[in-house]
């Protein structure tokens, strides 16, 4: 993604306008929303070629609202948001789909006058590409660094998403998906990533092109503003979203065949407390778990077909948690070959004291569960000496330019590899040497010698979000200390009864 700054400042200053309002900066990127998607609509076709303008009434277009008196451009916006939420008025069911129970915050229609003019003076094309979806995506990063969450889930740095993106090859053919899909990083990054490969998909066959835009991606996202978002973000980039659902990855909706057999799955899940244990029949292991983080690795294991792959950001517990998340580990070394974790830096996501991976494994080929898919993890510790990353030092794309490279070509991780022993940051550790660790997966070996990165901080709002992460982590290791304490006992309760 490389956004226009320019394009994505002008837009982010207009917010101006409506601060004094006490809009928030999730309300406001999602009043533009509905204001971009006229103006896109007013100028851009879908993947077939048909003007996107043509599935909205004549009377609640860009043109319309343009023309509207400055005494009724108010009520007649208004208006419009009520009608093309309405399936009875607006056939287009993408559309209902972000309109969905629309309202504006505008409360004067002298500010709405200025959003409207200002966004039909912008410049929105270049010699080379159309710049709206790179736009918005630069609007969704400003909204997630102001905020220091994105819809209340971490926001995946762009960078990270690319390399993430690149290691996995997406290619066209595949059922890529995203399971806790937020505003659509990872699915748009890999539908680039494929186009680059396929001269925007001209290069396969008409059959080909039709799977690509109606069927190869797939998404589930549960926070209704942050669906709004992901579907204005999928129109801007001439994704199409019938395979995308508003709805809990956890429960029994996750488990739609349209959800299995994945090729790929590439995900940031949600981190913390779920407010309650998943209701999926098909969860053998997290059934009574009630956070986010385990359920969700376990959807990655059973969605994957034979022989799929997956990238999957985590946080530190799911390495070193015991009870579910040990026989979690148990399960996903046995079903995957468990290839390479990366070990992010803190400071990277806007929540700072949370400590992340990614886990990069491969289902096995075999349909009948196998024991012991894994036969080595390769670790890459990219956390131990690294700079403190924050507001004022952003992550960058030459930061993982050395991991790219020992990780290797193969996105199975089958490339040669080098173990760089107890001086270097990649390192190979057997399944044996794990199983003598009681399989915990949290293994460092370099010294530290930066001390707290977060020490580095100066920015008032990354120190306040260092604080609410290691809060937020300490209240997990809590939660699931209570939650072995509690199968411990079921198991007793259990022994009593048949005794």
């Amino acid at each position: 993604m490389n956004p226009s700054p320019e394009l994505v400042n002008r837009l982010w200053r207009l917010c101006a306008l409506l601060r004094k309002d006490g809009v928030t900066y999730q309300q406001y990127v999602t009043e533009l929303t509905y204001l971009l998607f006229l103006k896109m609509a007013a100028e851009k076709t879908d993947s077939q070629g048909k003007k996107i303008e043509l599935s909205i009434p004549k009377q609640y277009r860009w043109g319309a609202l343009k023309a509207a008196a400055e005494t009724e451009v108010l009520q007649t916006y208004r208006q419009l948001l009520t009608a093309l939420g309405n399936p009875a008025e607006t056939k287009n069911g993408a559309v209902v789909a972000i309109f969905q129970n629309a309202s504006t915050i505008v409360r004067e229609p002298a500010n709405l006058r200025k959003l409207i003019s200002a966004i039909d003076a912008l410049h929105w094309f270049t010699e080379e590409r159309d710049a709206f979806g790179d736009t918005y995506e630069g609007l969704l990063q400003k909204m997630a660094e102001e905020t220091k969450r994105g819809a209340g889930q971490y926001f995946t740095p762009r960078v990270l998403i690319d390399v993430m993106v690149r290691l996995t090859q997406p290619q066209p053919g595949e059922i890529i998906q995203d399971p806790a899909a937020g505003t659509g990083g990872f699915i748009i990054a890999a539908d680039r990533y494929m186009r680059e490969k396929s001269d925007d998909y001209f290069d396969l066959s008409q059959k080909e092109q039709d799977f690509q835009y109606k069927s190869a991606l797939r998404g589930v996202e549960n926070v209704p503003d942050t669906f709004r978002l992901l579907l204005m973000n999928l129109h801007l980039h001439s994704i199409e979203p019938e395979n995308f659902e508003l709805a809990d990855t956890l429960s029994p909706a996750g488990a739609a065949p349209k959800f299995k057999g994945a090729h790929l799955i590439l995900t940031n899940p949600p981190f913390g407390p779920a407010g309650g244990p998943p209701t999926r029949d098909d969860f053998t292991i997290t059934d009574r778990v009630s956070s986010y983080q385990l359920p969700f690795v376990e959807h990655c294991i059973r969605a994957l077909r034979p022989g799929g792959r997956a990238a999957i950001v985590v946080p530190d517990n799911v390495l070193f948690d015991d009870g579910r998340g040990k026989q979690l580990r148990q399960m996903l070394m046995n079903r995957c070959d468990l290839h390479t974790i990366l070990r992010l830096p803190t400071g990277i996501f806007y929540a700072q004291g949370v400590k992340t991976n990614v886990l990069f494994f491969t289902r096995a080929s075999d349909e009948a569960p196998v024991k012991d898919a894994t036969k080595a993890v390769w670790i890459y510790d990219l956390r131990a000496n690294a700079p403190a990353y924050g507001k004022t030092n952003p992550l960058r794309a030459d930061d993982f330019d050395k991991f790219v490279a020992a990780y290797g070509k193969d996105p199975n991780g089958k490339s040669k590899r080098k173990d760089e022993g107890e001086a270097g940051r990649f390192r190979r550790f057997t399944r044996e040497e794990i199983l003598t660790r009681g399989d915990n997966l949290d293994i460092s070996w370099l010294k530290d010698t930066s001390g707290d990165a977060e020490e580095g901080l100066s920015d008032p709002a990354d120190i306040c979000a260092a604080i609410e992460g290691h809060l937020s982590a300490a209240l997990e290791e809590i939660r699931a200390l209570m939650e072995v304490f509690a199968a411990d006992e079921v198991t007793e309760n259990a022994a009593e009864i048949v005794e």
